[in-house]
């Protein structure tokens, strides 16, 4: 489950997001199987971009930007706290994973559990909202109805209800989270971090091409914030038909990449002049227009292009299933 907004997309400009919206989101994965992975990995991230991370190997929460640097020495007390429920939330997941995996008799091979929970503030209106969902092996499992005050299960968790229900006190905890303290905490991250997270990256686009017979994929890299849209045009209409929109995906850095793909097979060669691929990112006015030119397409046949870093990446894609991803790579 990846915190993301649906967009509504229009035929001129395709973002349509409330710009004072603010997300905190704790992403947490405990794993059995993968060797070359820590067995526990915390990162949290606001409003896209990563700034804390805490894994088995240490235990140590680290900051991934200046401004949470200062947050924790203008506030050690935070500091303590992210610490001690690291430690704490490793502990539960994996005696709850544990347990998962004993009422499926999954006892080899690799098995992730992995959680999402956060909130988020509308600053405009002051409106918040708190989230809570848990997934199993690429599937939802276990969602928090905050309203209610009840957990809600998926049908691969039907069989596990009465056990599940164990963790009441859990719940208790969560609900008052989620209600107040995370919406403190993104006042204080969204206010500390302020010139970071409304800063404006614009991305390197470039055309790559697998094999001469490949689709051709526009790659736009670098860019701040994620809100940002990307496709093909052809006699500068939006086309849908053969064309495959890639996910918007994280850099080491804290800026993101994307992609769209354009299956040229049926595209004659006087015609190619006829296309182009459009980016555009929320709140810049000019769009970034790469037309499709056979002499700018950067090759490298018959070695694989990846566009994310090698480092493995775990996360929920959306409400529904999660996803084990290494690497994109066409």
């Amino acid at each position: 489950f990846r915190t993301e907004i649906s967009l509504s997309l229009g035929s001129h400009f395709h973002l349509l997001l409330a710009k004072m919206k603010h997300f905190l989101t704790y992403f947490l994965t405990t794993s059995s199987g993968l060797h070359t992975f820590p067995e526990f990995v915390s990162v949290s991230v606001v409003d896209g971009v990563q700034v804390c991370y805490c894994d088995n190997d240490s235990m140590r929460v680290e900051p991934r930007h200046d401004w949470i640097k200062q947050i924790f020495q203008d506030h050690p007390e935070h500091l303590d706290w992210l610490s001690r429920d690291c430690r704490a939330t490793r502990e539960f997941l994996r005696e709850a994973m544990g347990r998962i995996q004993l009422h499926f008799n999954h006892t080899g091979g690799v098995h992730i559990f992995q959680n999402m929970f956060g909130c988020d503030w509308d600053d405009e209106t002051d409106m918040k909202n708190g989230f809570q969902q848990f997934g199993y092996d690429g599937e939802g499992f276990v969602s928090l109805d905050l309203k209610n005050y009840r957990w809600t299960y998926t049908e691969l968790a039907a069989t596990y209800t009465h056990k599940w229900d164990k963790y009441n006190t859990f719940l208790k905890n969560q609900k008052r989270f989620l209600t107040n303290h995370c919406r403190v905490q993104l006042e204080q991250y969204v206010k500390y971090g302020n010139s970071s997270l409304q800063r404006k990256d614009l991305p390197s686009v470039s055309l790559l091409q697998k094999t001469p017979s490949s689709p051709v994929s526009c790659h736009a890299t670098g860019f701040y914030p994620d809100r940002a849209s990307m496709f093909w045009r052809k006699d500068g209409e939006e086309i849908h038909e053969d064309v495959d929109h890639g996910e918007i995906l994280p850099n080491h850095d804290g800026t993101f990449q994307m992609r769209v793909d354009l299956n040229i097979s049926s595209v004659k060669p006087e015609d190619w002049s006829r296309y182009d691929c459009v980016f555009q990112i929320s709140d810049v006015e000019d769009d970034i227009i790469t037309k499709l030119n056979k002499t700018v397409i950067r090759t490298n046949w018959g070695k694989t292009i990846c566009f994310m870093p090698k480092s493995i990446r775990l996360w929920f894609i959306d409400h529904r299933s999660s996803e084990f991803r290494l690497q994109n790579c066409f």
